[in-house]
């Protein structure tokens, strides 16, 4: 048994490592005349401006904002999916070229990193069990807990009330495992971005949505302080272009319309952890997501 767990534990390890190994093909329609691939970063699920569909493909509005972008453009890039916090660190160590990941502008970021024009204003929310009516407002939150996910505005967010209404923060490196904090009754409530929470209200994730919206921030596409601007300058022209054109209300719609209906997979942490690393490492693993473990993995993500 004990060789088992070494076993488990040093896949584990292993997953951990590469999962920010690129998933999938370079995009683009031709090599620009450098012939630079970019390697951008993004969030493992931040559905809907990253996730993985039913057929296992990377969607969402960042992924198509980007494609749409490049194409526009005419630059090549690849995919790499690593966890919001991950990203945001290999970023700020020159590992990767940019990062795409609904990630908030913020004075302290734009210390080390430096922004596009916005691409989306956010705000943030509270949401409860979808049959819970004992939670209707802050005020209901005393003595409670809380779940956030780290490094979002709503964890900004909660930190800013949660000594006037007396509740406990419960951070989460994953939207999922979040939200099933709150499924499951461990947490009374969460705060996630609005267009976050109220798309997964829309996939039956088991929410409800309880107060107005809070003034939030803006997202943009990040690059390091002073590096990589001629990808800047090319990211604020398509997205110019995109808006000119119609393009960007389209991909918005696609998400966020009335009649969106593009969902993310059923996957588990694991499955996620496992699909985004080298085709070696998950032809090695994916057997294991078959089974029910006793422990879980301590992953940094969005």
């Amino acid at each position: 048994m004990k060789s088992i767990r070494t076993i488990l534990f040093t896949l584990s390890l292993l997953l951990i490592t590469t999962a920010g190994i690129p998933y999938g093909h370079v995009t683009a329609s031709s090599a620009p005349a450098s012939g630079k691939v970019y390697q951008i970063g993004t969030d493992v699920t931040f559905a809907p401006f990253e996730f993985q569909d039913a057929s296992g493909e990377f969607v969402g509005i960042d992924m198509d904002l980007l494609a749409a972008i490049a194409e526009d453009q005419n630059f090549r890039y690849e995919i790499k999916p690593m966890g919001f916090n991950a990203a945001v660190q290999a970023l700020e160590a020159n590992q990767v070229d940019g990062v795409i990941a609904g990630m908030s502008i913020t004075e302290e970021r734009k210390q080390k990193f430096d922004f596009s024009d916005p691409y989306f204003q956010s705000g943030v929310v509270m949401a409860i069990r979808e049959n819970d009516d004992s939670i209707q407002g802050y005020e209901d939150l005393r003595g409670k807990r809380v779940a956030v996910k780290t490094g979002t505005e709503g964890y900004s967010f909660a930190e800013s009330i949660a000594d006037e209404h007396g509740f406990t923060i419960v951070p989460f490196d994953d939207s999922d495992q979040m939200y099933n904090d709150v499924r499951t009754g461990n947490s009374v409530a969460c705060f996630d971005d609005y267009p976050v929470l109220a798309y997964g209200v829309q996939q039956n994730n088991g929410l409800q949505i309880v107060t107005d919206m809070e003034a939030g921030g803006e997202y943009g596409f990040a690059v390091g302080k002073d590096r990589n601007q001629e990808l800047l300058e090319m990211f604020n022209t398509g997205l110019t272009n995109l808006r000119a054109s119609g393009k960007y209300q389209e991909i918005i719609d696609v998400y966020l319309g009335e009649n969106a209906s593009v969902g993310p997979a059923n996957q588990s942490r694991w499955e996620l952890i496992v699909e985004s690393s080298p085709r070696s490492c998950r032809d090695l693993v994916r057997p294991l997501c078959i089974h029910s473990f006793p422990w879980s993995l301590p992953l940094s993500s969005g």
